[in-house]
């Protein structure tokens, strides 16, 4: 009965057009009040109570260095980089997205922070030379997937503080495969630039190459940083994305100098905002998930996945299913703080490494990014272009498809992903 009321509820107010974190909050509201006679005010202590964490710290200081980045004039030196490395082939441009959306991820943390930084300096380009409007903004919204794979990832430090799993390996455990998609994609590009005649723009230049990658490097060395402090022990994950976003001012100010102290304000907002509405999805989902614990729907689900298979490949099989669904209707980390919980016990007793589990469960979701009805990379997209949803949906179902092999691959072939981390151990 209770998650009867549970899901329903959440499912209607999702339907009025309310946000993920309201439709979660308000729904558990609904059974705490009517079903379980527990006094509402408690919705609110526990939502506050699941971000008290020293973890979750990470989470404003990594939107804040991406908008320090974002604002400082980082992303036309990405671009410029990537059009240097890339640019001269097959649809040049089009590949230049998915390696700027590699190289942007690596400092933002955030999927719709990746897209809308890409797709506000290349969409408009794009069309001037040739690309039909609907091709470029479905070229930037899958671009934007990889923003939660590759380190550092806002989804990776809620799936590491709720599984009470390394952070830093997490991180680490992200680069090969938010590589591969990049370069999935790159290649789905150019086997379109081909089919439809997109030409390259340029020539090839080594000297080029440099030049634009010492334009780029102090940008570039964020996740060095980042990465680095964290596994030398000079700081902890948490530490890390506070140095990022000094650093992240400080190359904005002193060294590209398109930072000004006029725009503080306005980035320290930007932050802030993206942060509450991160952090609201969290508290709510975690509300959501006890309710879910409760109602023993962790221990219903497990015997039904223990009784149908033995198998860790089945059972992963299933999940990304699962997961691939999920991802299409809820947030990456409300998705993350309701699952977690649910699904790490069956991880745990079938043998699975909780490492691999959490990146392949990142990889699932960021694929949801952009997958309809609530892709949130498509709607980012559709805001700055004005294509509905529909028409960016067609042209991303290559992107979608050559995604899903490369999440076949990583199921099957785990040491993609913990090679990287077990090396660094």
């Amino acid at each position: 009965m209770t998650l009867w009321v549970l899901m329903s509820c959440f499912v209607v107010i999702l339907a009025t057009g309310a946000s993920i974190g309201v439709a979660l909050g308000l729904s558990s509201a609904v059974v705490f009040y009517c079903l379980l006679d527990i006094p509402v005010i408690v919705v609110a202590q526990r939502m506050f109570t699941s971000v008290d964490s020293f973890s979750f710290m990470a989470v404003p200081f990594f939107m804040l260095a991406g908008s320090f980045m974002s604002a400082g004039g980082v992303t036309k030196r990405i671009v410029d980089f990537s059009m240097s490395l890339v640019g001269a082939l097959a649809g040049g441009l089009a590949l230049v997205v998915a390696v700027a959306g590699m190289f942007f991820a690596a400092l933002s943390g955030s999927s719709a922070a990746t897209t809308a930084a890409i797709g506000a300096s290349m969409i408009g380009e794009m069309e001037k030379r040739g690309y039909p409007r609907t091709f470029a903004a479905a070229v930037v919204a899958s671009a934007g997937t990889v923003g939660i794979v590759i380190p550092p990832s806002v989804t990776m430090v809620v799936y590491g503080s709720i599984a009470s799993t390394s952070i830093a390996d997490l991180f680490m455990g992200g680069f090969a495969p938010g590589i591969l998609m990049g370069c999935s994609m790159c290649l789905v590009s150019w086997r379109i630039s081909k089919k439809e005649g997109y030409m390259g723009e340029g020539t090839f230049s080594i000297a080029n190459v440099v030049k634009s990658f010492f334009e780029c490097f102090w940008a570039l060395m964020m996740p060095v940083i980042i990465l680095g402090g964290i596994y030398s022990g000079i700081f902890t994950p948490t530490e890390s994305a506070a140095v990022a976003a000094v650093y992240g001012a400080l190359v904005g100010l002193f060294i590209y100098r398109e930072l000004t102290l006029k725009d503080i304000p306005k980035v320290l907002l930007s932050a802030a905002v993206s942060t509450t509405m991160i952090m609201f999805v969290v508290g709510g989902a975690n509300v959501f998930g006890w309710i879910l614990t409760n109602a023993q729907v962790p221990h219903q689900l497990a015997r039904m996945f223990t009784d149908f298979t033995d198998s860790p490949i089945v059972f992963l099989m299933l999940v990304n299913v699962l997961l691939l669904v999920i991802g299409t209707l809820v947030n990456a980390s409300a998705a993350v703080v309701i699952l977690t919980p649910i699904l790490l016990p069956v991880v745990i007793q079938l043998g699975i490494d909780p490492l691999f589990f959490g990146v392949l469960m990142v990889v699932n979701l960021a694929i949801g990014c952009i997958t309809p009805p609530v892709g949130l990379d498509l709607f980012v997209v559709s805001s700055i272009t004005g294509v509905s949803i529909d028409q960016v949906t067609k042209k991303v179902l290559p992107y979608l498809g050559i995604l899903l092999i490369d999440l076949v691959i990583l199921t099957y072939f785990p040491s993609i992903i913990t090679f990287l981390p077990y090396l660094m151990r």
